[in-house]
């Protein structure tokens, strides 16, 4: 099978879990099971919220379940093309309003936030979190018998690095195999004085 590697050009020095993270769309076939499953969640777990209200809400499903195949039903046509071969798909979720009912605006923040614990703890595993803006988030709301008050954000796809690239359809292999990966540099995003638009 073949080994796919990554470059990650840093310019300070980074934990490895966060330097080694990369979102694979070919996966191993290996199973994950429940419980590593919700290992993850409980990463995310603990990650900090506006005053404490973890606002995030997740469907997980296990491949082989019915879950699983709900969720992927829910992808825009190309991501169910690949994502098909992950061992596990999630479903994420926010809380629209606060305790006292008002707009909730940090939401997706700490949502993210969530995710960003659940990420390190996967790589951390050997496991690959590829998160996915292609899904149909009516669809999913619907399907998943969500209230007016939540809000559907992403899917994620989840299963260990080393995945067999013949299992993608062909115009994706080449962007598997891409050795180095490309971020802005932190002068162009982070200022110490007033912004500058150095980023087109």
């Amino acid at each position: 099978m073949e080994e796919i590697k990554k470059i990650t050009p840093t310019d300070f020095e980074i934990m490895d879990e966060i330097k080694t993270r990369w979102s694979p769309r070919a996966f191993d076939d290996v199973p994950l099971s429940v419980s590593e499953v919700k290992q993850l969640l409980e990463a995310g777990r603990w990650a900090s919220s506006s005053y404490n209200q973890q606002p995030w809400r997740i469907i997980y499903g296990i491949k082989g379940d019915a879950v699983y195949d709900r969720i992927l039903s829910c992808l825009v046509e190309f991501n169910q093309s690949w994502a098909k071969n992950a061992q596990a798909l999630l479903i994420t979720a926010y809380k629209k309003t606060t305790k006292d009912g008002d707009e909730y605006t940090h939401a997706m923040h700490d949502l993210g936030l969530f995710m960003g614990n659940v990420v390190i703890q996967a790589n951390h595993k050997g496991i690959a979190a590829h998160q996915m803006a292609g899904l149909e988030p009516e669809k999913a709301h619907s399907e998943f018998n969500f209230t007016n008050e939540y809000g559907i954000a992403t899917a994620v796809a989840l299963g260990r690095y080393g995945g067999d690239l013949d299992t993608l359809p062909e115009d994706l292999r080449d962007d598997e195999r891409k050795e180095k990966r490309e971020r802005n540099t932190v002068d162009q995003f982070a200022f110490n004085g007033n912004f500058e638009n150095k980023i087109e």
